[in-house]
Formats: C-alpha cells, structure tokens, sequence
C-alpha cells in the first residue's frame, strides 16, 4: 500500500548571488531612478579610468557615489573633500561587492555657484603651480614694431585697439589671429591663436582679450587649457578682457593685465610724439655733456700752458664735432624715411580697412531685421484679431445659453432655505419660508397652501 507524503508551506525558490543582486538592481532603478541628494562630499578618488569616487555623508550616515568620466567632464568644477553639495542621479548595484550605490548624473555646489568655484580651483592649482609668479613673467619690449592680436573680428574690442594704435603710433605692424572668444570652439581658437604667434616669433608682443559680458561671456578666459597657453608663450602677453572690473584666470597668467581692450593698446605702445620727444632730450642732453667736458678739458690746458695740445684739441674736437654733425644730418634722414614709410604703410592699411567696412553689411542686416519685425507684427495682429473675433463669438453663445436670460421672460426661481431648487408643490411644506430669484431681484415668502 502506497503512503502519500503531504508537503505543507509555499515552494522555496532559491535565487543565485547573481540573480539577486540583478532583481535588487532592477527595483532600485524602477523606484529611485531620479533623485537628487543633499551632503558633504568625502573620500574622493580618481581612477586611472577618469572615473570619481567619493561617498556623500552627513553626521550618522553615507552614501556612496560614482562620477562617470562621460558626466563629470561636462562639469565646471571637480569634487573634494569637505565640499557640501546636491547631486542627482539614480540608485544602481554594483554587483561585485553586492552594494547599493548613486551613479551621479549632475553635481552642483551648495552655497556658491559652480562658476565661481571652478575660477577658485583652477586659481588655487594653478597659483600652487608658480604660473602666476613675477618672476616668470617676461617684459614688454619698450618699442615693438610688431603685435599679435588674439580676438574675435567681429567685437567692438579689435576695432578700439586698432584705432588707438594706429593713432598712437601710425605705422606699426598689426597682424590679427582671428577667434571666438565664446562658445564652442572658441576655447580650442584662443589656444590656436596663441600659439600661432609664440610658435613663429613674428609678433615682439601679443594682446589676447575681448570685450566685456558676463561671467558665463568671459568664460573662455577662465579655462585651464588658455591659462596654460598664455604660461608657454615665448612672447610677452598682455591679457585685455572684459571691463576693469571684470578679472580672469589668463589676467593672473599673462605678463600684463590691461583692464580693457583700448587700456592694452595704450600700454604697449607710446606715441610717435613721445618717441620724438624723448630723441630731443637725449640728444640734448649728449649736447650739454659733450659741452661740459670740452669746456672743462679746455680749461685745464689752458691752466697748464698747452698751447700746442690745445691747438691739437681744437682740431680733433672739430672733426668730432663735424662727426656729430654727420650723424645728426643721417639721424634726422632716418628719422623722416621711417616716418615716411610708416606713412605709407599706414595710409595702405586704411585702403585695406576700408575694403572690410561692415557698415554695409550691418545696414543690410537692419533692413533685414526691420522687415521681420514688421512682418512678424502684422501677422501677430491678424491673430489677435482671429482670437478677439472667436472670444466674441463664443461670449455670445454663453450669453445666450445662460439661465438667467430666461428670467428676463417673466420666470422665476424658487428655492427652499436649504437653497435647493422646488420643482414641484408638494416639496415645499406648509409655513416654510422660499425665496424667489426674478430677473430683477428676489422676494422673500412663506408657504401658507401647495396647490398640486
């Protein structure tokens, strides 16, 4: 006789490490896939992979984190430790060590914005560094023939620079890299540019800047790899960006810091007059030295009897005087054919500018912007008149569907205290009070007999 075994319970199933850890995974993300979580920000390790780690904690308690190199590299700034912080992201399991973990999607400071922590880190690294060090900083040639300017040719800032340099000092030798100095690329440009001109040594100096924005405007200028450009240039840099208030990473890097575009073209070059000057009073002050030393030479042969020597003298300071005559005659030849070619070459650069004039352009553009106006105008006025006409209509149905239009044929509404509507007389019971709404106001009264 067979025995039947009676098995009492649920079935057991038995899950695998791995199944687990992946049916754990699957229900984290379903649940908590996007989350933002508020901390302070500790143990943080760079993997070889460019890949963060760090746990975020509070007093009792810690999450950890990973920052993948394909998120963290659109960030302006790095974590650190101590740093407080919001990140978003979503709960995953790392399946190796069978724990739960935030796969970081965004990172943001608390605080301060991440801008201006960025500016401070990359300063702080960089100042570590000895990039913005005195002493590795090279001079500016006192009388440059030739300058490199780094900038967009669009802006306002070349157009000031050039105007001031050719007025200061007509002549020079100008040669302009052109960049965008916001946007996409635009770091990618400026690093171009600037190593343009170190790598050729045509530029005795270069200018790199634009004009003033915003902070987000001016980032360009703030980035590592510009500031480190600017640092490896073989010529001196002069950093002209924004307004005078305004201060950048490539300010603390470059040779010089011009408050403005305009203010750097004044600072590397002095004018033509100054120039002229200066040869003046050197020449007159050669002329007032060899006088003195003649005269005292003289006087001490005359006081020693030296008739001979001093007729020897005599001789030899008038062909040195005729020597200084000489060269004086050539310093001013030299003097008038730089001045005249200077002149030439500048009077060249204006037919040159002047084949580049954008008022045309920009006029055409007006007119272009004033005909979109205009038509973008004149179409929203035919929709608004659409809509006021289609409002209008729809007014007039409601006005016509409403209840109280019907008042005005001579019903009425009568109602109970409650302010329930009475349909028929047997709702309302003798003694009790109803009121009636007409088309003009209402009347209070008193049931004394429901007629059916």
């Amino acid at each position: 006789m067979e025995q039947t075994v009676l098995e009492f319970g649920p079935a057991r199933r038995i899950f695998t490490v791995t199944e687990l850890n992946a049916a754990i995974g699957r229900l984290l993300g379903r649940e908590f896939s996007d989350i933002w979580v508020a901390g302070e920000i500790s143990g943080v390790k760079l993997a070889s992979s460019g890949h963060y780690y760090f746990t975020v904690k509070e007093r009792d308690s810690q999450l950890r984190c990973v920052l993948f190199r394909s998120a963290h590299r659109y960030l302006r700034f790095k974590p650190q430790d101590g740093l407080a912080v919001v990140v978003r992201g979503h709960l995953d399991i790392y399946e190796a060590r069978g724990e739960y973990q935030l796969q970081v999607e965004f990172l943001e400071p608390q605080g301060h914005g991440a801008l201006q922590l960025a500016f401070e880190q990359l300063k702080k690294k960089l100042a570590d560094e000895g990039l913005f060090d005195e002493a590795r900083k090279k001079p500016l040639p006192k009388y440059p023939h030739r300058i490199g300017i780094v900038t967009s040719p669009q802006g306002a800032a070349i157009r000031d620079m050039l105007q001031i340099l050719s007025r200061r000092f007509p002549g020079l030798h100008i040669r302009l890299y052109p960049a965008q100095v916001q946007g996409d690329g635009s770091i990618e440009d400026v690093c171009r540019g600037i190593q343009y001109f170190s790598r050729t040594d045509w530029a005795e100096v270069m200018i790199v800047g634009r004009g003033g924005g915003s902070i987000e405007d001016l980032w360009t200028f703030n980035e590592e790899a510009v500031a480190r450009a600017i640092a490896a240039s073989r010529i001196p840099v002069v950093s002209a960006v924004g307004h005078a208030t305004d201060v950048t990473i490539a300010d603390f890097v470059a040779d010089l810091r011009a408050p403005t575009p305009s203010a750097a073209a004044e600072l590397i070059v002095c004018t033509r007059q100054e120039l002229l000057d200066r040869i003046a009073a050197i020449r007159e002050r050669l002329s007032q030295a060899l006088r003195y030393r003649l005269s005292m030479a003289a006087r001490r042969l005359q006081q020693r009897g030296v008739e001979r020597a001093t007729s020897l003298l005599h001789r030899a300071i008038g062909r040195r005087m005729q020597r200084i005559d000489e060269l004086e005659y050539r310093l001013r030849d030299l003097v008038r054919a730089r001045i005249e070619d200077a002149s030439r070459r500048l009077r060249s650069m204006e037919m040159q500018l002047r084949r580049y004039d954008l008022r045309p352009r920009l006029a055409h553009d007006r007119r272009r912007l004033d005909a979109a106006a205009a038509r973008a105008e004149q179409i929203l006025r035919l929709q608004l008149a659409r809509r006021s006409g289609r409002l209008e209509s729809l007014a007039g149905k409601l006005s016509q569907l409403s209840p109280l239009r019907i008042l005005d044929r001579g019903y009425a509404i009568v109602t109970n205290d409650a302010g329930v509507i009475l349909k028929r007389s047997a709702d309302a019971a003798v003694g009790s009070n109803i009121d009636i709404r007409l088309a003009e106001g209402r009347l209070a009264a008193e049931v004394t007999e429901p007629r059916p």
